[in-house]
């Protein structure tokens, strides 16, 4: 079971794939953008991704106004 940092917050998961966790936690709604360890991620390769203990994972979502 993984072990990784979302925005600042330790917790582990029984998601191997970032997509399912990120799902999961709800922070795939709207516009968002994903880095993770300091490198953007597209977010057509979230699936992609295997999460890893340790892994620094900062999800930033947009906001309208102005």
């Amino acid at each position: 079971m993984p072990q990784v940092s979302l925005n600042g917050r330790v917790m582990q998961t029984l998601h191997q794939n970032l997509q399912l966790f990120l799902d999961e936690m709800a922070q795939t709604q709207g516009r968002f953008a994903v880095e993770i360890n300091g490198e953007l991620v597209p977010k057509s390769q979230l699936a992609n991704v295997t999460l890893t203990d340790g892994m620094v994972i900062e999800v930033v979502q947009a906001v309208g106004g102005g």
